[in-house]
């Protein structure tokens, strides 16, 4: 049965991992995180300047109209961090400006903030807030490392339905009307991740994380007009292209969930992660098809970060 809760229009894909635990789902967990500062480490940048994280302001990030990316960090390189700029561009215009910030900019900054903060594990967050003079706040920072545990990845996570959607898809804007709502959704049910159903009953997205049905040999996921178009959506859908892998793109009612083998969700954090139950409903969490997908995207992984590395930190090291 899906939540009762109120409809609600949804404009935010929740990554950042201060506002709740990805590890674990219990309310301790959550009360200790959501009292902390985003920022995670000793310093951060904004405006180019880097920064003792004691002078980082919530406000910079949460009043205005801001639009960001959340970057993986691995081994001290950003994962598909062209995919991830491309995306901050287009959110920009979306919003009627231009972005001032160049690639090569942002990538010397990430890097700058890397090294000082030695930090090689954690989601950067890239955020650009333009105040009511328009005057913009450009943030790099990094955010709790909280992921999946092998436990969860092994066993599979639970979810729940939840009646909301975006009223711009297209757009990554930070708008945090909703995070309360679903945030005692998540600690009431004890759930990972709160799986949205649109007004037309149809399942879009989850609100941290793009989702894929499967039945038999082929995937289910939403059309990219339905969802947020994420970054690991994106090259799970070709590597599918180029491994031959059917995949069929359309929203799945909710009345048909019961329907498929299995369930699995794609995001920053949580990379390629097995769906158990949504709601009381269960899915297989080994399922050879998916654990085929899984291993696709890791080669992928290894591959674009080595590609990162031969790129951005040579032109870094040449200043």
């Amino acid at each position: 049965m899906v939540s009762s809760c109120k409809r609600a229009i949804f404009e935010e894909n929740w990554s950042a991992p201060g506002h709740f635990c990805q590890i674990c789902s219990t309310p301790d967990y959550f009360k200790r995180v959501i009292v902390m500062s985003e920022c995670y480490g000793n310093f951060f940048i904004v405006n180019g300047e880097l920064t003792p994280s004691a002078l980082f302001k919530n406000s910079d990030v949460y009043e205005g109209e801001a639009v960001y990316e959340v970057i993986r960090m691995i081994n001290g390189l950003p994962l598909f961090f062209e995919d991830h700029i491309s995306r901050l561009e287009q959110s920009v215009r979306h919003t009627g400006r231009e972005m001032d910030l160049s690639p090569s900019t942002l990538a010397r900054d990430l890097i700058r903030l890397k090294k000082e903060a030695g930090i090689r594990e954690a989601n950067l967050k890239i955020v650009l807030n333009y105040k009511r003079d328009n005057k913009l706040t450009a943030l790099l920072y990094f955010i709790e490392p909280l992921y999946p545990t092998q436990q969860q990845y092994r066993e599979g996570v639970r979810t729940v339905l939840y009646e909301a959607e975006r009223r711009r898809p297209e757009i990554k804007l930070i708008n945090h009307r909703l995070r309360s709502s679903i945030y005692h959704k998540l600690i009431a049910e004890n759930a990972y991740e709160a799986i949205l159903v649109n007004s037309s009953g149809e399942i879009t997205e989850g609100s941290r994380s793009n989702l894929f049905f499967v039945k038999d040999e082929t995937l289910h996921t939403a059309p990219d007009n339905m969802v947020l178009g994420g970054i690991t959506r994106k090259h799970i859908l070709e590597l599918c292209g180029e491994n031959n892998i059917e995949v069929v793109n359309k929203a799945v009612k909710r009345e048909m969930v019961t329907h498929f083998d299995s369930l699995f969700m794609t995001g920053t954090s949580p990379m390629v992660l097995p769906v158990r139950y949504i709601d009381n409903i269960g899915y297989k969490v080994n399922n050879s098809l998916v654990n085929r997908v899984k291993t696709l995207y890791e080669e992928r992984v290894k591959s674009n970060l080595t590609d990162f590395a031969k790129k951005w930190l040579k032109r870094s090291e040449n200043g």
